[in-house]
């Protein structure tokens, strides 16, 4: 460590411990999760009849409409959408010039299809004095690419999702930002009409974000009849994770300095921790549909809501009951079957404990924050699902994991995820308030052996880099969980820009 290296990490936020303790995880690597079951309708993931539905959603309207409490609707939209334009990235530096690929050819088919033709073309014309037509015509296909990703353009190689234009309206098109906040006033509306929605942005992007929201926040406002309460926090820098070289030494930039990269979603746990709200929904940026659509994303996203208030209310009563003293041994029985059958959380030793320890167990058990999750049915994408997995301390609980974190090697834990019925399509609505009113501190509850190693590379040498906790993954694995089965039609992401083309986005 060098008088520079302290400096950094002063300015950082970052302490010599925790960055003794990053390094060491390079070295030791992170265990597998240890699974006892991949989730299903038949084992842990709720399916609630009709009626029941109607009664979830009651009970969400009766909590938002008494004015008793603050709800949040909490977005991460930080980061470039440079992935989502890969193939066309790929396309303007082809020795080619027609389009080729399969990809190519349908993004320029249908191109009068998409959300920001008309922004594209009337940049093509102030580059080019001609249309989009006029350049296809004559065979300028990289023309018109790169009007839309450079700068010089519309700069879509650079923006973050949220800014882009997805879906094309008649007064106009709107981006996810705008349907964000669409969303928030259809289920997140409190008694006095506030909606408050909160992104996680780049800092170098927070004026645009700021700039649309000025420019729009209103409109819609009066359109829903709603106030809006639209914030903005950046990735803290002391979130970030050190660099390692393959030897699992520090990796230096050219100037000496220590090499620091953002630490995953798992960071945003922080943002969370800040955000004053008895509960919090989260969902993706770019999981959106025009307000043709939105009729299943707000029924389900108030089904959440409704089951986790009314599971949060039965968690209160049992704490008040344990901290008052005032409890029988049928007590303690009812409230076992409430964290066994209704949280999920299984642990076969409760049948050793004495009262005393059983009751000291049930409270911890009980006075954690809650989390809701949508689940839908598996359709073959990329990411994480649903698992029953043991814990440190031995219990069986509901966690969301991705494949990093599951030991392929094993031919039972490879089965479990290769057949899983249900997949994560990141549709949260979060309790994070205990029964006083005290607001969780939401680090407390992250598993930090659930991290994980990835390989990149800077300036042409190759590294290793650390990636947090998940967000809906190790960050909140030690919350209680439970997963609810939602529709297919309420997880819509767009992942490439050919994405938008889908029906779902038309």
């Amino acid at each position: 460590m060098t008088e520079k290296d302290k400096q950094q990490l002063a300015a950082k936020g970052i302490s010599e411990e925790r960055l003794a303790a990053q390094l060491a995880c390079f070295a030791k690597g992170f265990p597998y999760l240890k699974l006892s079951a991949a989730a299903s309708t038949e084992k842990g993931i709720l399916a609630p009849s009709e009626t029941e539905q109607q009664e979830y959603m009651a009970a969400w309207d009766a909590y938002t409409g008494s004015g008793l409490h603050k709800v949040v609707k909490f977005v991460p939209a930080s980061g470039a959408a440079s992935r989502m334009f890969k193939d066309m990235f790929a396309f303007a530096d082809a020795d080619y010039d027609v389009p080729t690929t399969d990809f190519e050819k349908k993004y320029f088919d249908r191109l009068e299809d998409a959300a920001f033709y008309a922004d594209l073309d009337a940049a093509c014309q102030k580059l080019h004095g001609k249309n989009i037509k006029a350049l296809l015509d004559e065979g300028n296909y990289k023309a018109v690419v790169k009007a839309m990703l450079g700068s010089e353009g519309l700069n879509y190689g650079k923006l973050p999702k949220g800014l882009l234009k997805f879906h094309r309206y008649a007064e106009g098109s709107r981006t996810p930002l705008e349907e964000h906040l669409v969303e928030g006033a259809l289920y997140a509306k409190d008694g006095e009409g506030r909606v408050a929605v909160h992104f996680t942005v780049s800092p170098e992007h927070r004026p645009l974000f700021e700039a649309l929201v000025a420019e729009k926040a209103a409109d819609y406002a009066q359109v829903h009849q709603a106030s809006f309460d639209i914030s903005f926090s950046e990735q803290k820098s002391s979130t970030d994770t050190v660099a390692a070289n393959a030897d699992n030494s520090p990796f230096r930039n050219a100037d000496g300095s220590l090499l620091f990269r953002p630490g995953g979603h798992g960071a945003l746990i922080e943002n969370l921790n800040d955000i004053d709200a008895d509960v919090v929904f989260i969902k993706n940026i770019d999981n959106v549909v025009p307000d043709r659509l939105k009729d299943d994303t707000v029924r389900y996203k108030k089904l959440l809501a409704g089951i986790l208030v009314t599971l949060q209310k039965q968690t209160y009563s049992y704490l008040e009951k344990l901290d008052s003293g005032r409890y029988t041994m049928d007590d303690l029985m009812e409230m076992l079957q409430f964290v066994q059958k209704k949280l999920y959380c299984k642990n076969p030793e409760t049948k050793t404990l004495e009262d005393t320890e059983l009751a000291i167990y049930l409270r911890q058990k009980l006075h954690r924050p809650m989390r809701v999750c949508g689940m839908v049915r598996n359709v073959g994408e990329p990411g994480g699902g649903p698992f029953l997995a043991y814990n440190p301390d031995g219990t069986i609980s509901l966690q969301i994991l991705e494949s990093s974190q599951i030991d392929m090697g094993d031919e039972n834990a490879r089965s479990m995820f290769e057949n899983g019925t249900h997949f994560n399509p990141v549709d949260l609505v979060c309790a994070v308030k205990d029964y006083q009113g005290k607001a969780f501190h939401l680090p407390d509850f992250v598993d930090p052996a659930t991290g994980f190693i990835s390989h990149k590379s800077k300036d042409g040498k190759e590294l290793k880099a650390l990636e947090l906790p998940g967000l809906w993954n190790g960050a909140m694995s030690n919350w209680n969980t439970v997963f609810v089965e939602v529709p297919l039609s309420t997880f819509n992401p767009v992942k490439t820009v050919n994405d938008l083309y889908r029906e779902q986005h038309q």
